[in-house]
């Protein structure tokens, strides 16, 4: 929230905040002229408070194909008001006074507040980067779980680990070896798993995204999150989902139920259009799923040449909006603080956004309070961005040089 604040306040350019600034696909688009300006005038009154029987039912045809069962779009998908809310649903439904939760760092920010809110206890588990060889950049793959350090943070306490794949800040794509060693100790201690899939579609390098809850005993123990925000490039929209057994999303019904309790109709109705667009297209040229991670290939690229050549190191991310850079370099532009406890990737991108115009996020946003020091040398943009946007950056790095 406060460097979002600073970035409107001071950015000519924010590559900050995780929102794409160039418009949706025209299918979609039209498909939302259509749904508002039609005859289906129930679209403005409530529907099914569980989600939009169209929207539920592609959505059960898709994500069933991709895990290889059948689903009931009535009681193993709920959709939510975004993924945000998914979230917040499951923490809620499942965790307990005393329960533990393992949080894998650095993490999207609003895991370790639910936690604490649902009355958890966050247990923290970092990926550690290991330096690639032959001076070549460094890549999200280069930030790895040590496994026998994740095995002792599971106990009897442990409810439930928090997996995001593809992963929000360092754009990481876990490996099947990767899941599989999650999925093993999940089973093995009888704990949840809540996976943030987000980033689904957005994968490059023709690396493959694997959802968890395809592997060996992990279906009936994961609830699996989406979202048509990142899915379509409309944020704004605030549609997400639940995919899961219904042993599991029958509680999240009742969180569901009696907060939020139903979401936006008309939006519900277009991202059923839009799926049922990409259910018929699964895998062909034409499909937005296989053209969108194409062009944000090419804009991630983009960005990681702009930052190369003013001297920062980028960890070339596998997938995501988001792209980590190690600003070690340019300690001297920023002068210390003395006394301050403020990790000095925070005060760097202060700085940047002030004296350069251009908002970043510090990567030590994603870490607990104890850990935010530990990697504190990195910042975070989003290249989810306009041509224009991008070019605007990249002169704003080639000034500082």
């Amino acid at each position: 929230v406060e460097f979002v604040k600073l970035a409107a306040t001071y950015s000519t350019v924010n590559l900050g905040q995780g929102f794409p600034d160039f418009p949706p696909p025209d299918f979609l688009k039209e498909e939302f002229t259509r749904a508002f300006s039609g005859e289906k005038h129930m679209l403005h009154q409530y529907t099914r408070a569980f989600g939009h029987p169209p929207l539920v039912k592609i959505l059960a045809q898709l994500f069933g194909k991709l895990l290889g069962r059948d689903l009931d779009p009535m009681t193993n998908v709920m959709v939510t008001v975004g993924a945000y809310q998914a979230l917040f649903c499951c923490f809620q439904a499942f965790v307990d006074e005393g329960d533990e939760v393992i949080i894998i760092e650095p993490f999207f920010d609003c895991y370790e507040p639910m936690v604490k809110m649902a009355g958890g206890t966050p247990v923290f588990i970092p990926l550690r980067p290991k330096a690639p060889k032959d001076g070549k950049l460094m890549s999200s793959a280069d930030w790895k779980l040590d496994p026998a350090e994740l095995a002792s943070k599971f106990s009897e306490r442990t409810k439930a680990i928090v997996l995001n794949s593809p992963n929000n800040p360092l754009g990481k794509v876990f490996s099947r070896e990767e899941l599989e060693l999650i999925a093993d100790l999940c089973v093995k201690h009888d704990a949840l798993c809540i996976s943030d899939e987000v980033y689904e579609w957005l994968v490059y390098d023709g690396k493959e995204h694997i959802r968890i809850a395809s592997l060996r005993g992990m279906w009936d123990r994961t609830v699996s999150i989406g979202s048509a925000g990142k899915t379509f490039s409309v944020t704004g929209w605030k549609v997400g989902w639940t995919v899961g057994p219904n042993r599991l999303l029958q509680h999240i019904r009742t969180v569901h139920q009696n907060s939020v309790y139903h979401c936006a109709t008309a939006a519900q109705e277009v991202v059923a259009q839009g799926f049922q667009r990409e259910f018929e297209r699964y895998g062909k040229p034409d499909s937005y799923f296989v053209q969108l991670p194409k062009e944000m290939q090419q804009k991630r690229d983009q960005l990681v040449q702009s930052l190369v050549a003013v001297g920062m190191k980028p960890i070339v991310p596998e997938g995501t909006y988001f792209l980590v850079a190690d600003i070690s370099e340019f300690k001297s532009d920023v002068p210390d603080v003395p006394n301050s406890d403020e990790p000095y990737d925070s005060r760097f991108a202060k700085w940047m956004v002030k004296n350069k115009g251009l908002a970043a996020i510090p990567l030590s946003a994603f870490y607990c309070g104890p850990h935010k020091n530990n990697y504190n040398s990195f910042i975070r943009f989003c290249f989810a961005k306009e041509e224009a946007t991008l070019k605007a950056a990249d002169d704003i790095l080639q000034k500082w040089k």
